[in-house]
């Protein structure tokens, strides 16, 4: 008789369970300290599995993850932002569907609308800017994430430009945070082992075999553009809830640089890559971060990420987790 093969799903649920029992255990015996970077870890790995879709799986190579961070981060902020404050802060601009007299949104649907939001940027940009290939694509998609920091520089009544927003409301905390990494990388999994995800690593390998084939690439590209786009709102939503305060800067090239960092030394096209590369380089930024501020080298953890980026690419270019394809 052949054994019963339980499903994935189970194992995903079986796993969720102990990890929020291990989750209920860390916030009884870990210093908040702690549990703040252990919150990071969760929301850039996010960000790294939203990534991983477009970048790993799908073989784009887009610089604009930032951008919808950015995106999420200011529209969950401005829905769930307490009246009270709406009226001190005086951004008479705002929109009424953001900014409306009635009532603040919840923390879920706002953190939905975000990750929505982020959505509609990506097939806004998508259309035209992934028929690109390569370094044009890595180029246009870095433009969309300077527009997106300009215009959240300048739009002074809705963002309050360079001072950012205050006093958001701290509604993420760790059980939020990981639910939401399950969800993303449940998705991300499902997408993968699906006949969307063998069509995108299909392109990824081979473009021109892949539309023999029939795979019509645009159509594959932008799915995962967009669903990473949504991720990465989410992302977004969840850190400005939790530093309690955003300004456009936090959103530019560095924060890009560092999800982009995480995936390579993790594994582009892995489904643990993603995790293990942002846990690696959290944990390196704060075990560092003692040395930088004693001994005033502002730029040294940057530095220390470049020097690890170039190490990986050398010795290992498949990443911690990626095996070495064999020629």
């Amino acid at each position: 008789m052949k054994e019963r093969k339980i499903p994935t799903e189970i194992w995903f649920i079986v796993g969720g369970l102990l990890l929020f029992l291990a989750l209920f255990g860390a916030t009884r015996f870990l210093n908040r300290y702690i549990l703040h970077i252990v919150i990071l870890i969760g929301i850039y790995s996010i960000a790294t599995v939203s990534l991983n879709l477009t970048n790993g799986y799908t073989g784009l190579f887009s610089l604009g993850h930032a951008a919808f961070m950015a995106v999420g981060a200011y529209t969950s902020t401005l829905l769930a932002f307490p009246l009270t404050l709406r009226k001190a802060y005086e951004l008479p601009l705002l929109p009424s569907l953001l900014g409306g007299p009635e009532a603040a949104w919840p923390f879920l649907p706002a953190l939905i609308a975000g990750g929505l939001m982020a959505s509609f940027c990506a097939i806004l940009i998508g259309a035209p800017v992934l028929r690109l290939r390569g370094h044009y694509l890595s180029v246009a998609s870095l433009g969309f994430m300077v527009i997106v920091v300009t215009l959240a520089k300048t739009l002074r009544d809705i963002t309050r430009g360079s001072m950012g927003i205050n006093a958001i409301p701290s509604y993420t905390n760790i059980y939020w945070t990981y639910f939401w990494l399950l969800v993303t990388i449940y998705v991300v999994w499902r997408i993968v082992n699906s006949r969307f995800g063998r069509a995108m690593i299909a392109i990824r390998e081979d473009e021109v075999a892949a539309q023999v084939l029939g795979i019509y690439p645009m159509k594959y590209k932008l799915l995962s553009f967009v669903i990473g786009a949504f991720f990465a709102g989410v992302a977004g939503g969840l850190y400005a809830h939790f530093t309690k305060a955003i300004r456009p800067f936090e959103f530019s090239f560095f924060l890009t640089f560092q999800i982009v960092v995480m995936l390579i030394i993790g594994g582009m096209g892995t489904m643990s890559g993603p995790l293990v590369g942002a846990a690696s380089l959290i944990a390196l930024r704060y075990a560092l971060k003692p040395v930088e501020e004693h001994f005033k080298l502002y730029g040294f953890i940057e530095l220390v990420y470049a020097i690890l980026l170039i190490v990986i690419m050398l010795w290992k270019p498949e990443g911690i987790m990626g095996k070495r394809l064999k020629r």
